[in-house]
């Protein structure tokens, strides 16, 4: 994950929900070009903070054991509001339900003023490696220290 898009996890209930924070401190480098003179999160990058705490909170709940956790589709996705340096992005995620390997979690994003930035109902899909392959016990190892890592950051205020 090179792009990490939340800084922290607050709640993580497996086979629940998520919830997690992205604060836009304004020194991203895509802000320079996205606009100049009026610096917004890019509406992706938006959805992908939801993709990324969804596909933890996925994880979590199969306890790290999926390969590959993949977008399969983003459904009814609706940008309401903007996401400005010094806002911070709160993503809820919920699983909606489970069939045949997709996982249907329904998830949001608002910033520091409560309005709703980014919404929609992702379908994620997970691809296990049976049996797993030494690249499948690195990542587990390496998303769940992730994870423990951001839900660290939350619990240090930081």
């Amino acid at each position: 994950m090179r792009f990490r898009q939340l800084d922290k996890i607050t709640l993580l209930v497996p086979g629940e929900r998520i919830e997690a924070q992205l604060t836009l401190n304004g020194d991203q480098d895509y802000l320079r070009d996205h606009f100049p003179r009026f610096p917004v999160q890019p509406g992706v990058l938006m959805l992908e903070s939801l993709y990324q705490a969804a596909q933890f909170l996925v994880r979590a709940t199969e306890d790290y054991q999926s390969g590959l956790v993949m977008l399969k589709e983003a459904k009814n996705v609706k940008f309401a509001a903007f996401l400005q340096p010094g806002d911070t992005l709160s993503v809820e995620a919920e699983i909606i339900k489970e069939e045949a390997g997709v996982t249907t979690v329904k998830a949001s994003g608002r910033n520091s003023s409560g309005a709703t930035c980014v919404s929609g109902r992702l379908l994620i899909e997970c691809q296990k490696n049976v049996p797993p392959t030494a690249s499948d016990v690195w990542g587990r190892k390496y998303i769940r220290e992730i994870v423990k890592q951001l839900q660290q950051a939350a619990m240090a205020g930081g």
